[in-house]
């Protein structure tokens, strides 16, 4: 193709990981040109309200998707986490990429090692209910409250004092080269990410075969799996991307050890399961780790939360 137009949302990071799809793009197409839609999505324009208060699936999507439907962009470039778990009509999934780093991070004022070391009583600063959860179920004693706004906002309003800590991806600080504000990584074994937090997602139209010949050549095989894994634990389950659920897969060769966690809001119920066979049997995998949480409760925990 001459030219590709890639739709993305217009904060810095969705443009730095344009850029990554754009260089693996390029790698294989040199002669291809590239266009960037920067598009404003309603999580852009809503700053102000907590994640968890959000009825509508695909808050940060929804109208990159609709751009994509309507021709006015060949691909797009999600946060992978960010994608409501069901299919969208018309668009499917033509590449998962660069995910190497799956796991969150916190961010502090002034440096610390462990969640041990936050003042009780601490202030930290999440719009999500998976973190929010996993925080309360270790330290009960912190208020989460929530927080908005792009990276470098988040990082600003804890420098400033307004929150003893933040709670965000590294993926994104990594991107940003932000790294030198981190605190500590959070080991994704412990405190389980979102599904398919870190991977990028370059989405196209399902009869676009030219597009989607050309994404395939991109495509991670191991960044697939994983992130699609998890994702089917959490269709699976019936739970939302803004619901308490963590879920982590982890390749180690030819097996996939698959972690996953389940809670109300605060921490005080939480379901926690690991099971681990043949990568080659993902799938399955997926809908037995679904199968166990669910019956411990996890419906009920998700409902009642």
């Amino acid at each position: 193709m001459d030219m590709i137009r890639i739709a993305t949302r217009s904060s810095s990071l969705a443009l730095i990981q344009t850029q990554t799809v754009v260089e693996a793009i390029s790698k294989r197409n040199r002669k291809t040109e590239f266009e960037i839609i920067e598009i404003k999505s309603q999580g852009d324009i809503d700053k102000k309200k907590p994640l968890w208060k959000l009825s509508e699936a695909g808050f940060f999507t929804s109208a990159i998707e609709a751009a994509l439907r309507e021709n006015q962009a060949d691909i797009a470039v999600h946060s992978y986490k960010d994608l409501p778990i069901e299919a969208a009509n018309g668009l499917v999934v033509g590449a998962v990429l660069d995910r190497r780093y799956c796991q969150d991070c916190l961010i502090c004022k002034n440096k610390i090692k462990s969640l041990d070391e936050l003042p009780k009583g601490g202030k930290v600063g999440t719009s999500s209910l998976r973190r929010k959860a996993q925080l309360l179920s270790f330290r009960p004693d912190l208020r989460c409250e929530p927080i908005r706004g792009n990276v470098h906002t988040r990082i600003n309003q804890v420098e400033k004092g307004e929150f003893d800590a933040t709670v965000l991806a590294y993926a994104g600080i990594e991107r940003l080269e932000l790294t030198d504000t981190v605190s500590f990584e959070f080991k994704p074994t412990e405190f389980l990410p979102s599904p398919a937090q870190g991977a990028l997602a370059v989405q196209a139209r399902a009869n676009d075969h030219e597009v989607l010949k050309l994404l395939s050549a991109i495509d991670d095989a191991k960044s697939r799996v994983s992130s699609d894994t998890e994702r089917l634990v959490l269709h699976k389950i019936k739970a939302g991307c803004h619901t308490p659920v963590g879920v982590y897969a982890k390749i180690e060769g030819e097996f996939l050890e698959i972690y996953a966690f389940v809670a109300d809001e605060n921490g005080k119920n939480v379901i926690r399961k690991k099971i681990k066979g043949q990568l080659k049997a993902a799938v399955k995998l997926a809908d037995e780790m679904a199968s166990e949480l669910l019956k411990s409760g996890a419906a009920e925990l998700l409902k009642n939360g």
